[in-house]
């Protein structure tokens, strides 16, 4: 199972496991044990994090290798379009204008790798509050099963009319429509986040075969002489 999922199991499952709990110690153990899971599924989250990260400062590095490297073929352009080796300078352009692409590409990894990072932050930050939550869940079931307990044992032994039970089972009741509630909320933003994606309409286009600039070379030398033509100061 995956990170996310894991994550996400633990507030499927919390609130049938917060409702026996109350009448069943083990129940307590197990939702227990599904808190360590999940820790355990975000510890993996945050090992997954910094390779995003590492990932994203990797294609920042290639992109100013990159733009370097046209900044440098570009010069050396300008220097066969001086020796009127115009020949040469087509060649640097059309080099140009492979590296322009790479850089293209590039560009977008590189934002892909920052959306996917800041998604990963964010659902991490918003798990572990979440696990704090079931935490104080888990503190404030085992109370109410003492409460139970001693509600209990004074109806068997005094005969009262067992009000304090009554009260603890509606607090229980109450924690398990605040889990409802967050589950719902959590399986709501998955569907939003599937529903909206990451797809922008540039890849649209792309997919599409619209807006592919055929002339880049052209372009390019159109714009190399006419920085050889301007005037220095």
């Amino acid at each position: 199972m995956g990170v996310i999922g894991k994550l996400l199991s633990l507030v499927r499952g919390s609130a049938r496991e917060l409702g026996e709990s109350i009448v069943d110690a083990n129940g307590v153990r197990i939702y227990e044990q599904e808190i360590h899971d999940a820790k355990t599924a975000i510890a993996q989250a945050k090992v997954d994090l910094t390779g995003v990260v590492a990932k994203e400062m990797q294609s920042a590095r290639e992109i100013e290798q990159a733009r370097a490297e046209i900044a440098r073929l570009e010069g050396l352009a300008v220097e066969a379009l001086e020796k009127e080796k115009n020949a040469l300078a087509e060649e640097v352009a059309a080099k140009i204008a492979e590296r322009e692409v790479e850089l293209e590409k590039q560009t977008q990894l590189h934002a892909e790798y920052a959306v996917q990072a800041n998604r990963l932050k964010e659902l991490i930050k918003a798990s572990e509050a979440k696990i704090r939550e079931h935490e104080r869940a888990v503190q404030m079931t085992r109370t109410a099963e003492s409460v139970y307990k001693a509600t209990q044992s004074i109806a068997d032994n005094i005969g009262t009319s067992g009000s304090r039970l009554v009260s603890a089972r509606e607090s229980l009741e109450r924690i398990k429509k605040r889990h409802e509630d967050l589950n719902d909320r959590i399986v709501a933003a998955e569907v939003l986040d599937r529903e909206l994606g990451d797809h922008t309409l540039e890849a649209k286009l792309a997919e599409a075969g619209i807006g592919e600039d055929s002339a880049r070379k052209e372009k390019i030398l159109a714009r190399i002489r006419a920085r050889r033509a301007a005037p220095t100061a």
